[in-house]
């Protein structure tokens, strides 16, 4: 049977959550697939385990690799998915019966997307735990926002065009739930800069103009757990992503701009425009709320209210602040003054 499906898992030390993980693949109503499990130097029993299902059922394959880290991993299995589709998955989550099947139909249906992601349900279900940190993340990147607002965000996304509104709060699409046209992900590949690989694609999918869908329904079942990469590698550190998202920002909405108009002064404005000065973005002005700073000036730039906005020069806005209800009032204010969001400014956190 040819593959219409190469599923790609990398593996480092998982032998507790990957049988359960091989199951639910196994169990996919889609049977034309391949799973390509990329061994990554396991020191447990990750690879028998591997192997016990690859010996029962041809469709899986391992590649085993000294240990160097996940962005080799996946550029390694990347090598061997050969199939129109790829799916991403990780060891420690599981996929619902039909993740495959309709992840396959939808990009079928809509043949301008190149990829689609899904909406997931985590667990165990998310509790505070000694050793969370003050952000109470998901993974360790999320903002302030505890866990189980980080996934009720990422669940009221379900067009394109939420991902692509979306796309500079945080990563749009969790990365396990990827479904991708497999010309698309070979031509662009993983890369590492220093920070998540799977915002990184996906930022850099949305520059380049891809269209990427949402089926809003949960087809994976996304574990939570302090073992997570992401919890524990300091790509993944807040820090890390705030600058991603700046250098992304300078490659598209701010590209050729030096100066642009920043709203929100608080933690999350102010991280932001340190990061944007590593590439000599300036605010021109800053618009805030707060009577004690209107009129005075931050690092050079003059503080506004938001109705001084139309009298100053229409330089591209940031919306730099955290939370889904100061967001919401801030494209609220810039609807009414004919502020399109995409073109004129951008929302990010």
């Amino acid at each position: 049977m040819t593959a219409l499906i190469s599923i790609l898992l990398p593996i480092h030390d998982a032998e507790e959550t990957l049988a359960g993980c091989l199951r639910s693949i196994e169990r996919q109503s889609e049977t034309r697939w391949e799973c390509v499990m990329v061994d990554d130097g396991s020191r447990d029993r990750s690879a028998e385990i591997a192997r016990d299902f690859v010996r029962r059922d041809g469709r899986f394959q391992l590649l085993r690799r000294e240990h160097e880290g996940l962005i080799p991993a996946l550029s390694a299995g990347l090598d061997s998915c050969l199939a129109p589709y790829i799916a991403r998955m990780d060891a420690d989550d599981w996929m619902r019966r039909e993740r495959l099947a309709l992840q396959r139909a939808a990009l079928d249906a809509q043949p301008e997307w190149s990829a689609v992601g899904s909406h997931v349900r985590v667990f165990p279900t998310p509790a505070a735990r000694p050793g969370d940190d003050a952000r109470g993340s998901i993974d360790g990147r999320h903002g302030r926002r505890g866990r189980s607002d980080y996934v009720a965000w990422l669940n009221a996304i379900c067009e394109p065009e939420d991902v692509r509104r979306e796309a500079f709060i945080e990563c749009p699409i969790a990365h396990p739930t990827l479904f991708i046209r497999g010309e698309v992900l070979r031509d662009f590949g993983y890369r590492d800069r220093g920070w998540a690989e799977d915002y990184d694609l996906i930022l850099r999918l949305l520059g380049s103009g891809h269209e990427l869908g949402v089926i809003p329904r949960r087809l994976l079942s996304w574990r939570d757990a302090p073992s997570r990469l992401s919890r524990r590698d300091p790509r993944y550190d807040l820090s890390r992503f705030v600058a991603c998202k700046a250098a992304h920002l300078c490659e598209s909405f701010l590209k050729d701009r030096r100066e642009y108009l920043l709203w929100g002064y608080g933690e999350t404005g102010r991280r932001l425009r340190k990061a944007l000065l590593e590439y000599d973005r300036h605010p021109s002005h800053i618009v805030e709320l707060h009577p004690r700073r209107i009129g005075k000036r931050i690092h050079g730039a003059l503080v506004i209210p938001p109705e001084r906005l139309l009298d100053v020069p229409r330089h591209p806005l940031l919306g730099s602040v955290a939370g889904i209800g100061p967001r919401t009032r801030i494209r609220e204010a810039l609807r009414e003054m004919n502020f399109d969001e995409g073109s004129d400014y951008v929302c990010t956190a």
